[in-house]
């Protein structure tokens, strides 16, 4: 898990607790508009929704910050909201959204309960593009503080780019499948983007063998009762 000063340093807050100014000719953080520690999650779905930090905030309709339980074992991560997701304010909605809470179904879970959701960026990229460099470092601090404060016990990576990103690898997802990484100490297991199993569908039997591979870990950190 993180630590306090792992999380500060990423937010770009010092020892004082405070952001800091950054230096000439550095970009500011996209937490700058917050002059006290972002420690709620109210501050950090301000900042999501006031966040200037990349060209995105010009074409978006709003920041998608994220659904579900802030307290859960499970946490979902995938790439960027769709047109939807920007429309509606949650990520994972329409036909990939169904197909998600179908697989997690499947796995004894469902949205909401003992699960979050989010995705790497908070905004929508126009005409659902790839996620570009700078796009994901600015919205790194927000993904690093909801990992912070939900404590989750393993994450599960949709999609290649999700699990490139957090791997921070450029191997393929085929390679990156059937095995339990780490990102900051909390297990991670990677799997296929629901928007591609729907357009894959034998894909949907590897699938269903990480969804196992993601149960059995988490059957494995949480002790019997």
């Amino acid at each position: 898990m993180l630590s306090r000063d792992e999380v500060f340093r990423e937010l770009g807050i010092g020892p004082a607790w405070r952001l800091r100014a950054p230096a000439p000719g550095q970009p500011a953080s996209p937490l700058t508009a917050h002059r006290s520690p972002i420690t709620t999650w109210d501050q950090l779905a301000d900042a999501v929704a006031h966040c200037t930090a990349c060209k995105l905030s010009s074409t978006r309709t709003q920041g998608v910050l994220g659904v579900g339980d802030r307290n859960a074992d499970w946490l979902i991560i995938g790439e960027a909201p769709g047109a939807d997701e920007d429309r509606l304010g949650e990520p994972f909605v329409g036909q990939a959204g169904k197909l998600l809470d179908a697989m997690l179904a499947a796995i004894g879970l469902r949205r909401g309960d003992n699960v979050y959701i989010t995705n790497v960026l908070k905004s929508r990229p126009p005409g659902n593009r790839n996620p570009e460099p700078d796009e994901v470092a600015a919205c790194r601090p927000y993904l690093l503080a909801q990992i912070e404060l939900i404590q989750p016990k393993l994450i599960l990576a949709l999609g290649r780019f999700a699990a490139q990103s957090l791997l921070d690898t450029d191997e393929a997802i085929a390679r990156l499948r059937g095995r339990v990484h780490r990102f900051r100490n909390v297990p991670l297991v990677v799997t296929y983007h629901p928007a591609y199993l729907l357009r894959n569908l034998p894909d949907k039997a590897r699938a269903w063998e990480d969804l196992c591979l993601a149960r059995r870990t988490m059957q494995s950190l949480i002790p019997e009762s």
